[in-house]
């Protein structure tokens, strides 16, 4: 009769821990569900491809160890982290990075690029989270002060293909020879040889590349058309990553992360445009 009884309370017990057990892993609190801030596990982090050109520095280039770098980059590796996303970085040359969206080889797209009609019938377009104008850096000799003088029979401009530049040329100088190369620096070349009457690109760009070149060209601030607008690039239908971002966006508009990102990367150049009375970046109003 003892044996039986321990028999029984062998095979009760037995059946409580069992039960336990169950009642345990029944109780346990789920995972977060990806949500901004909810401390989901590292084992269900989705990933996040950015396809950018690294070539635009100090928005997106390398450093020294080759490693992407620059404020596009903390910026969406700040978004990442807020959204819990694991980020991979693919340096993507310019006229591959709407491709890769479109194949599904990046996720999204950061890269100082420009809202504009023909891009948005392609992708869809974050919010604005910065804003840019053209310029002209010129040949010293070429006796052009405005756009104006670069429309004209005989002159000729460097563009980088794909451009807003490129965009901006093609439609509003007609009489105008217009080179196009693949990358900024071929075309600050172009100029300062004397090969092409002027480049055409953003202020910031532009200011730079005169102060380098400043016994061979001069730059040409007056604005000729209406503020760019850049936007980060997803794939059309992506509905649920563009509405986390331009969550972000908004956020960092008003909680100081671009004056942050401004102090870090463009401290010299934000005095300087406040000084010529440039629109900077992330003026917003």
């Amino acid at each position: 009769m003892q044996r039986l009884k321990r028999v029984f309370f062998g095979l009760l017990l037995v059946s409580f821990v069992i039960s336990g057990t169950g009642l345990l892993s029944a109780c346990s609190a789920p995972a977060g569900n990806g949500a901004k801030g909810d401390g989901q596990s590292n084992a269900e982090k989705r990933t996040l491809t950015v396809a950018m050109e690294l070539a635009y520095p100090p928005f997106e280039t390398k450093d020294a160890t080759g490693n992407p770098s620059g404020l596009s980059v903390d910026f969406i590796t700040e978004f990442a982290k807020a959204y819990n996303y694991d980020i991979v970085i693919e340096n993507t040359a310019w006229d591959g990075l709407i491709p890769s969206l479109q194949t599904g080889l990046a996720d999204c797209v950061i890269s100082s690029m420009t809202i504009t009609d023909a891009r948005a019938q392609q992708v869809d377009f974050s919010d604005p989270y910065a804003v840019a104008q053209l310029a002209l850096l010129t040949n010293s000799g070429s006796g052009i002060s405005s756009i104006d003088d670069l429309n004209q029979t005989g002159k000729s401009i460097a563009v980088k293909t794909g451009s807003t530049g490129d965009i901006y040329a093609t439609n509003n100088l007609p009489l105008t020879t217009i080179i196009r190369l693949a990358d900024e620096s071929a075309c600050v070349t172009e100029v300062t040889q004397g090969k092409v009457d002027a480049f055409i690109y953003d202020q910031l760009t532009i200011y730079r590349n005169q102060q380098n070149n400043p016994d061979t060209t001069t730059a040409v601030f007056i604005p000729f058309q209406d503020p760019e607008h850049w936007g980060i690039a997803v794939q059309k239908g992506n509905s649920e990553l563009l509405a986390e971002l331009n969550e972000f966006i908004a956020t960092s508009k008003t909680d100081g992360t671009f004056d942050r990102l401004t102090q870090k990367h463009l401290p010299s150049e934000k005095a300087t445009f406040d000084e010529l009375g440039f629109r900077w970046f992330f003026d917003f109003s």
